[in-house]
């Protein structure tokens, strides 16, 4: 008797914690949910809050994982502060904007496309005043076209330069018995480097340096431009260590207007505003603002002729639940294609590529997707590899000076463990029918020249695939194509000149252009997909998704991201060689 009573009383436990829990989550969505439709108004005297801090993405996902684990506000995408940029220049209630910049990290691109809309909004004859105690060198490259900019009398303005760095791990590996086996197209597809080299090859670093000598040029041109100092004074600066240089330095070079503190740049916008000393600037931030912006969106997918914006985003096929899957992609794509009312499409890529495969495919139905309606891309940070591969068919491509595009080759990379097994005392035996049967299922052994030269002339041929498409879609001859490929990187403005992309411009500047090849005129609204999740379908993800959530906190995220990708590569991979973060 005793056994059934603890036995119910245990099940009555665990129905009861079931419920307590099932609560919980429902009280976190109802709360989520609140907190996404709370949104405060615009008063008829308000100024744009633009936070230039964390970490920037694309698109705002209203993601609640993220806001649970998070004490602080989150960063603004790049969607949200365009668009609410764009907006205040014409809205009679916004009489300004307060950059407060902080610790940022984003690719030099979406940076440009926000000083650019900056610089647009100046036109309409409202201010712009930046305050911050620590401007990191991209911050400062936008905050640069304000009015005026503020520093904190004890604040640090970095500004030093751009550097590109690699890790290198074949040491280590080494060390472990590990051989990773690179079979690869391309001099400069020096992604695999980081497992065969213990340094840069000549030609990856002869890339490099063109790359961030193209981008700091153009950066430090902008800047000039903004604040009438000279390119060779500016680099001058850079030299000197200006994070540790007295902050008066700052002002002295003309940097920075004046050094404030929090209170005196509050006071100089209630000034400028004309509001009394003791009442509260009427500040929004552009989160804020453009949720207010929700009905003009909900009346944008009613409309009749609209314009889609399909957001290509990350790795593809790679692993990680916010890249890009192939898959999905081409369910997006199929949809738009047999939605009446989209009559053109702009493919925001910012993609670093991934499985060629996955490209090849999306490539694919692009292709189909451009019979029915014209299709232009829009390049963000990065545009490589993969990410050129599912762009080169469009009918018009736009990139950033400071896009990361190119990069056309493919690797493969098959480890070998055992030297490792035998470190361990692990022994493994394989018993087969054929010759090969155990090729890329077993890594407990080399690759035998047979097999290297077989899987050579595989990536040699998905290389080829490569090399047309890009040919085709950018009416090119072929060997033309191969003398700019072989794996290089290059800057958007390089890329211009080469003639892998046709001009230079903003989402903004895509989008209008594809209307005009649909003939719409401005009569039509613009729609952007995927569609977000509702806080209420994330909540039902939570148990196959939580656990990736749990890394939004950035611990450990690169090192999960690696081991993902070393689980999940598909054998032919045009990847980008490496990452570049502005801090």
């Amino acid at each position: 008797m005793s056994f059934f009573k603890s036995f119910f009383a245990c099940l009555c436990a665990i129905v009861v914690s079931s419920v307590v829990l099932t609560l919980i989550l429902l009280g976190i969505g109802a709360a989520m949910i609140s907190s996404t439709t709370s949104t405060p108004s615009v008063s008829s005297n308000s100024v744009l809050y633009l936070s230039l801090e964390g970490s920037l993405e694309e698109r705002n996902q209203n993601d609640i994982y993220a806001k649970l684990l998070s004490s602080e506000n989150l960063t603004p995408s790049l969607e949200d502060i365009l668009g609410s940029i764009k907006a205040a220049k014409t809205d009679d209630r916004i009489k300004g904007i307060y950059i407060k910049p902080g610790i940022l990290a984003s690719g030099y691109a979406s940076l440009e496309e926000i000083r650019n809309a900056l610089i647009d909004f100046k036109t309409s004859g409202k201010f712009i005043y930046s305050y911050s105690g620590t401007y990191t060198q991209g911050a400062y490259y936008v905050s640069s076209v304000a009015d005026s900019v503020f520093l904190n009398p004890q604040g640090v303005l970095d500004f030093r330069g751009v550097a590109a760095s690699s890790m290198f791990y074949k040491h280590l590996l080494d060390t472990l018995g590990v051989d990773m086996q690179v079979i690869k197209v391309g001099t400069y597809k020096s992604f695999t480097e980081q497992y065969s080299n213990d340094s840069m090859s000549a030609p990856n670093r002869e890339q490099t340096e063109q790359m961030i000598n193209s981008l700091w040029g153009s950066m430090l041109n902008d800047i000039s431009q903004s604040r009438h100092i000279s390119v060779d004074s500016l680099n001058n600066f850079a030299d000197q260590m200006m994070a540790f240089q007295m902050p008066r330095m700052a002002v002295e070079n003309k940097m920075v207007d004046a050094l404030l503190y929090a209170d005196e740049i509050n006071s100089l916008i209630k000034s400028r505003l004309s509001i009394a000393a003791e009442e509260s600037v009427p500040f929004i931030s552009t989160t804020d603002y453009y949720a207010n912006l929700e009905i003009d969106k909900t009346m944008a997918s009613l409309s009749s002729q609209k314009v889609a914006v399909l957001y290509l985003v990350g790795e593809i096929d790679n692993g990680s639940t916010d890249g890009i899957s192939s898959s999905k992609a081409i369910s997006e794509i199929n949809s738009i294609r047999e939605d009446s009312t989209i009559k053109a499409v702009v493919l925001r890529v910012n993609s670093p590529g991934g499985s060629a495969y996955g490209a090849e495919q999306i490539w694919r139905a692009i292709e189909i997707l451009k019979k029915d309606k014209p299709v232009v891309v829009s390049m963000g940070d990065y545009a490589a590899s993969g990410g050129y591969y599912l762009s080169s068919g469009a009918d018009y491509i736009y990139a950033d000076n400071k896009t990361i595009t190119g990069s056309i080759g493919v690797f493969s990379v098959i480890p070998n463990v055992s030297k490792l097994m035998d470190k361990v005392g692990v022994k493994h035996e394989v018993v087969k029918t054929n010759p090969y049967a155990d090729v890329l299922a077993n890594f407990t052994r080399p690759l035998d020249e047979t097999e290297k030269n077989i899987l050579q002339e595989h990536v040699a041929e998905v290389y080829d695939v490569f090399l047309t498409r890009c040919s085709d879609g950018r009416k090119m001859a072929k060997e033309d194509v191969e003398k700019i490929a072989e794996g290089r990187v290059w800057c958007g403005v390089d890329a211009l000149n080469l003639g892998l992309v046709d001009k230079l411009g903003t989402l903004n500047d895509a989008v209008v252009y594809v209307a005009q090849l649909a003939h719409l005129n401005d009569n039509y609204s613009v729609v952007s997909y995927p569609e977000i999740k509702s806080p209420w379908e994330q909540l039902g993800e939570l148990p196959h998704l939580g656990y990736e959530k749990m890394f939004h906190s950035e611990i450990l995220t690169r090192e999960k991201q690696i081991l993902d990708q070393l689980q999940s590569l598909d054998i032919d991979q045009a990847m980008m060689p490496y990452s570049i973060e502005v801090r």
